[in-house]
């Protein structure tokens, strides 16, 4: 049985805790009695308590973030009423600002704010020896990160297998972009590159292919991210697979010339445009050289295999719809493969708050926190975007249907036509969510045929096509939208008089 269990809800099953690991990998003494447990947020709270509780902790440690907020504050409560003997302690991002406003917490023991790992640790270590804090929220401050223990042991094989291995070589950010927490930073620091570099290695010789890195600007530190590449590059193998986020203005000759060695598709690039109105960026602090980016964007296509992520927000300050549509058109052109595109969350301590009064801001009052009207976009056209953005990513960034869409596009924006389509397809199926890859691609297809006056034959010799691209068999369009017409037809005779619907029956 263990003293001390760390626990925290995953958003899906690939996305393994990388903050717990920490955690547990810096918790010294203390570390053969701790015992770290996972589960989704797809999860009852009620069945996790009960796998925590037969842990027979004394303390327990839960991470805390806006994807699973909701579901543990449920487990607190749980936790709370079954054993109210267990010490609860909780951080991560949603309990490290504005803990007054959430009731919640009055449930728990102990918050540490900001980065845990020595913090908790010597939590843990007090309470053990009979010692209790006098104040519940403990500042875990900023650890020297050359003191910390890497955490990269704690994956194992099976993680190295089947989940996402989240990596990092630095934390902070430079930069003060007013939605992101990162603005809070007061410095970037550095992990020392031998030891990062030679845990990197062991776990390439355990067979770990994909390494998402977290570092919020990878390339701020163009040595340090030329010796990472390089260190990669030497042990290139099939399967390997890096993300990075980067800084989309600033790629130097050198750092150009070792990127294009990399195979194509070993790299991908989450760039983070979020808005290119020049005000809305001086507005909320936003720096970003466009021109030097839409060139660096440009190379990359050209002249590299890199996978390119672009981000976009809607709903910044000031931003209109058509503001929006207009960076999004540009990424298009760009030919980027990908612009997820965001509503504007207000993070707990980021100060896009500041601007709510001006800008007539509205935002959820509970997670994720989600913009739902300003001045310049009213609620009912921020509910067709957020439909806009779930069309988006499902029937173009998912790339099963790219030909399709770029046939949606032709002659047009990108952004008109696909928020014209994402309010027809509300319209025939009710959502936007959760549709069958077949049902997209017969949706899209009644829209080019009906609405858009495409070629049926046409049309149809397209989606086949990308379902060719993908390795998948294609659908029978041509009798699925027939049995689509049927089915309308159907549909309108029944609109009318018993007596008139018999009658056109023996018509």
């Amino acid at each position: 049985m263990s003293t001390i269990t760390l626990a925290t809800l995953n958003a899906k099953y690939p996305h393994a805790a990388f903050g717990l690991r920490y955690l547990l990998a810096n918790m010294g003494p203390l570390r053969e009695q701790t015992r770290l447990l996972e589960f989704t947020i797809h999860e009852r709270p009620l069945d996790i308590a009960e796998a925590i509780l037969a842990t027979g902790p004394s303390i327990v440690g839960l991470g805390v973030y806006i994807w699973n907020v909701e579901p543990t504050r449920q487990l607190v409560e749980l936790l709370r009423r079954l054993a109210p003997s267990v010490t609860l302690v909780v951080g991560g991002p949603e309990v490290s600002y504005e803990i007054d406003d959430q009731a919640w917490l009055a449930e728990v023991d102990y918050v540490i704010t900001g980065e845990g790992e020595r913090a908790f640790a010597q939590l843990c270590a007090r309470l053990i020896a009979g010692q209790h804090p006098l104040t519940r929220v403990i500042d875990g401050g900023l650890p020297e990160l050359a003191e910390l223990e890497l955490p990269y042991a704690l994956y194992d094989d099976h993680d190295l297998r089947d989940r996402v291995l989240y990596v990092e070589a630095s934390r902070g950010c430079p930069y003060r972009c007013e939605f992101c927490l990162s603005s809070l930073d007061k410095r970037v620091r550095a992990f020392p590159l031998p030891a990062l570099l030679a845990a990197f290695d062991e776990l390439i010789e355990r067979g770990a292919r994909q390494f998402k890195f977290v570092d919020r600007t990878f390339n701020l530190d163009l040595e340090r991210s030329a010796a990472i590449l390089e260190f990669f590059l030497a042990r290139i193998r099939p399967g390997l697979f890096l993300h990075f986020e980067m800084v989309p203005d600033r790629l130097p000759e050198g750092l150009r010339e070792l990127i294009a060695a990399f195979p194509a598709g070993s790299l991908q690039f989450e760039v983070g445009v979020q808005t290119l109105d020049d005000e809305v960026g001086k507005r909320i602090s936003r720096r970003q050289n466009v021109a030097r980016m839409f060139d660096n964007l440009n190379f990359l296509r050209e002249h590299t295999g890199v996978h390119l992520h672009t981000d976009l927000i809607i709903g910044l300050p000031g931003e209109s719809a058509q503001s929006f549509g207009r960076g999004l058109d540009r990424l298009v052109a760009a030919d980027v493969q990908e612009v997820q595109v965001g509503l504007l969350k207000r993070l707990r301590g980021t100060p896009i708050s500041r601007h709510a009064d001006e800008f007539g801001m509205v935002f959820e009052p509970r997670p994720p926190y989600g913009i739902l009207q300003s001045h310049a976009i009213d609620f009912a056209t921020m509910q067709r975007l957020r439909r806009f953005a779930q069309v988006w990513d499902s029937f173009w960034n998912r790339g099963d249907l790219a030909k399709g869409m770029r046939l949606l596009w032709a002659g047009g924006s990108p952004f008109e036509r696909t928020l014209a389509f994402a309010d027809w397809l509300f319209g025939q199926a009710g959502r936007v969510h959760s549709v069958s890859l077949e049902n997209r691609a017969r949706y899209l297809a009644q829209h080019l045929i009906e609405v858009r006056g495409e070629s049926h034959d046409h049309v149809c010799e397209l989606i086949e096509a990308d379902f060719a691209d993908n390795g998948r068999r294609a659908p029978r369009l041509a009798r699925q939208l027939q049995r689509a017409e049927q089915a309308t037809a159907v549909q309108a005779t029944k609109l009318l008089p018993d007596r008139q619907r018999r009658h056109l029956g023996h018509a």
